[in-house]
């Protein structure tokens, strides 16, 4: 089941016995968890009802006696178990959870890492409450998820807005979403977000990140890809070499796959290579640039850049350094 369609369910006060929430993505579970704490009991039933319990301090012993307790002034009680990834009694609930108490809703928020699916007790809550696994989007994804979110808030955004998000903040959607908060109290509902309102409001820079310098390898503006790395040098937590080095790789087996496509058209090529149509064009300029031979030539220079990353062959040279002189072989013949 979805995340949506959980949340929905939870609004109409279809509420499981037992909720076990896990996963590698932290967003999906603390929005059904909030969704959860904000449904289920009205405020007034909170003081006496409601119990939030960190898994650092969380006792077995004393967490079933909660579970097993009767609500006061209300027809349910609410027990969230938060950061269980750090609770190692799990496994010592299973005589809990064979026989949930039905007037108690208890919620477990195990969070950055899938669960270990052969446990007996992620077994009996898929037979008695609900197991939601929380997957991190996948690249090919991000930016449809970017728009798709931005519409849900009353924006639009453009392309190039879209994909300096995606660039800039990756796939941390809590992140993106806490970014777009900021821009919904700036602008007025209906706005197109553009790359000037990221820059502006949001401190990312347009110039000056892996996809720009990206886009500059592409069009083979070797003075422009200098400035960029030169800017990384000052501001290190903009980009280091290895996310750089995943997307130029990214970048060139795009374009190899371009190179022996059947179907030529912008948006045949972003069918089948799963982008943005503006995407499929800014790439298709850049095979233009790029011959098959010197492809294969560059992802061999990048193989060899990324060992040099993890300290193989180079460990003296910045990541800087590295950087320009990767550049500066992937952009000349």
């Amino acid at each position: 089941m979805s995340h949506n369609l959980i949340i929905k369910d939870i609004k109409n006060k279809l509420f499981q016995p037992i909720y076990f929430l896990h996963g590698e993505e932290a967003y999906f579970i603390d929005i059904i968890s909030n969704a959860i704490i904000e449904h289920c009991l009205e405020e007034h039933e909170k003081g006496f009802n409601q119990s939030i319990i960190y898994g650092k301090s969380a006792d077995s012993v004393v967490l079933i006696n909660e579970l097993k307790s009767f609500p006061m002034g209300s027809e349910k009680r609410l027990v969230v178990l938060k950061e269980a990834q750090y609770f190692s009694e799990i496994e010592a609930l299973c005589p809990y959870l064979e026989n949930p108490n039905p007037s108690t809703v208890f919620v477990i928020c195990y969070k950055h890492k899938k669960y270990d699916a052969r446990k007996k007790s992620l077994k009996i809550i898929a037979k008695k409450g609900l197991v939601f696994y929380s997957q991190k989007v996948k690249e090919y994804q991000l930016n449809e998820w970017i728009q798709h979110y931005i519409r849900s808030q009353g924006f639009t955004i453009n392309s190039k807005g879209t994909m300096l998000l995606g660039e800039s903040l990756g796939n941390d959607l809590g992140r993106i979403v806490s970014e777009v908060e900021k821009l919904g109290i700036i602008l007025k509902k209906g706005t197109e977000i553009t790359e000037q309102h990221i820059e502006e409001n949001i401190g990312v820079s347009k110039d000056y990140n892996i996809y720009e310098l990206t886009n500059a390898v592409a069009e083979l503006e070797l003075n422009k890809a200098f400035k960029i790395i030169s800017y990384f040098e000052l501001n290190p937590k903009a980009a280091a070499l290895p996310p750089v080095i995943s997307s130029l790789f990214n970048f060139f087996s795009q374009i190899l796959k371009i190179h022996f496509l059947k179907q030529n058209s912008r948006e045949a090529i972003a069918k089948e290579l799963r982008v943005h149509p503006f995407v499929a064009g800014e790439l298709i300029k850049a095979k233009h640039k790029y011959s098959p031979k010197k492809i294969a030539l560059n992802m061999e220079i990048l193989q060899e850049y990324d060992l040099k990353s993890k300290g193989y062959g180079d460990a003296t040279s910045r990541d800087s350094e590295l950087m320009k002189e990767l550049v500066f072989k992937l952009v000349n013949p």
